[in-house]
């Protein structure tokens, strides 16, 4: 989707705040990477909240625990579809995105080695 990503992760340390920390590295990416390839845009991030002077993530991104392995497949399907929806035609199969673990899924050649089976962790 051009303006937003969708996440399903496992991750086992709960004490750990891994969404906090993906946030905070990849806004500090997007920073690095507009001042040296776009500079101009930047000024379209500048944040009205005191604690920094850009916003890359929406300030409460939507984030749904998994507790059960219905949820987990119901929301890995609903990713895999969304690239095909009418607003965004990036695909007309979910394992053409290429940004998609839908073809990890198909067990078709793909871009993602880090890309691990739902099954494994729940």
């Amino acid at each position: 989707m051009p303006n937003h990503i969708h996440v399903l992760w496992s991750y086992p340390d709960a004490s750990y705040d891994v969404e906090g920390a993906f946030l905070s590295f990849t806004a500090h990416a997007f920073k690095k990477y507009i001042k040296k390839h776009a500079p101009q845009i930047l000024d379209n991030y500048e944040s009205t909240q005191s604690d920094r002077a850009y916003q890359f993530w929406e300030r409460r991104s939507r984030t749904i625990e998994t507790k059960s392995r219905d949820i987990v497949v119901q929301k890995l399907n609903y990713i895999h579809d969304n690239p095909l929806q009418e607003q965004w035609c990036l695909a007309d199969l979910p394992e053409r995105y290429h940004y998609s673990s839908a073809r990890y899924y198909e067990q078709l050649p793909q871009p993602f080695p880090f890309l691990r089976h739902y099954v494994e962790y729940s």
